[in-house]
């Protein structure tokens, strides 16, 4: 299930990325949900590139993300369902992989790979690190899936069951929705990891993340994703969400130096009152003295 909205320029290699792994209808539903796109009509990239074999449902006018997620969900078939935006890609091998890890343990809610981020143009620039060195279900997973954002959403498939039972996407997080669901999963379900980089995650400002970046929001929504997942873990596993905080929080703050040094006080700003609100540890705070003091050295009122 593909979900789009204004990434025309991307969507080609999103749809050629699942087709050149198509398993053949009976196996496969491949179908773009588009947000009611403003600037890129996708119709002309589907019934090029799917020649028939891809299907395309349009909102009849633009519901967000979050709902146009919704969607994918409410339309899709299979008994496995895989969210890939629209600006995202896949690697050979990807849906053969999760797919092992499905069979492997029927206990498995959801399976997802180590991911690659690439840029504008599609070139890699880091991996996700390795969860683990061989395939196989990710130990202490809902600890570790709530200490840190691990998945990107394209490297991850979830049983259509497991979404059935959870419900959809938080509509409260207009980022971090995602990793609110994955620790949703992982607190009732068993998680599988495969280690090969078999997705790619773009980073662009356009993208739902880029949008939210400059200001914090999208750390501002983490700690909100943190606080509602903390209800999902036991007593002797909440040392977890602290520890997300804390490490949101020293983000915020890496950040907050880094447009220090371009002069975005406003930004700056938003970045070291953000890092206060998601931890107030001693790190935390002899850091945000630390970076405030030169703030202020800059000579500019608050």
């Amino acid at each position: 299930m593909i979900p789009t909205f204004n990434c025309g320029r991307f969507l080609e290699q999103t749809l050629q990325s699942v087709l050149d792994q198509d398993t053949g209808i009976a196996q496969m539903q491949i179908e773009v949900i588009d947000d009611a796109s403003t600037r890129e009509d996708p119709t002309e990239i589907v019934r090029r590139m799917g020649n028939g074999r891809v299907t395309l449902y349009r909102q009849p006018a633009n519901v967000g993300h979050l709902r146009n997620f919704a969607t994918c969900l409410n339309r899709a078939r299979g008994h496995l369902v895989h969210l890939l935006h629209g600006d995202d890609f896949v690697s050979p091998g990807f849906y053969a992989a999760l797919e092992r890890g499905f069979n492997a343990d029927q206990s498995v809610g959801a399976a997802f790979c180590r991911h690659a981020f690439v840029d504008s143009e599609g070139r890699f620039k880091s991996s996700s690190a390795l969860e683990r060195v061989e395939a196989g279900c990710l130990e202490n997973g809902l600890a570790r899936l709530a200490e840190e954002q691990r998945i990107a959403t394209p490297s991850i498939a979830v049983r259509r069951a497991v979404y059935e039972q959870l419900g959809a996407f938080d509509e409260r997080l207009k980022c971090s929705e995602d990793w609110e669901m994955w620790v949703r999963i992982a607190a009732r379900y068993k998680v599988w990891y495969e280690p090969e980089a078999l997705a790619s995650y773009r980073m662009h400002d356009d993208s739902n993340t880029g949008r939210h970046r400059r200001l914090a929001q999208e750390l501002e929504y983490s700690r909100q994703a943190i606080a509602i997942f903390r209800r999902y873990l036991p007593k002797q596993l909440r040392y977890a969400a602290r520890r997300a905080r804390n490490t949101y929080a020293g983000v915020a703050l890496t950040t907050a130096e880094e447009l220090l040094l371009r002069g975005d006080i406003e930004a700056v700003d938003a970045h070291l009152k953000c890092a206060l609100r998601l931890s107030r540890s001693p790190r935390i705070v002899l850091r945000f003295c630390h970076l405030l003091s030169k703030r202020l050295g800059l000579g500019i009122k608050k």
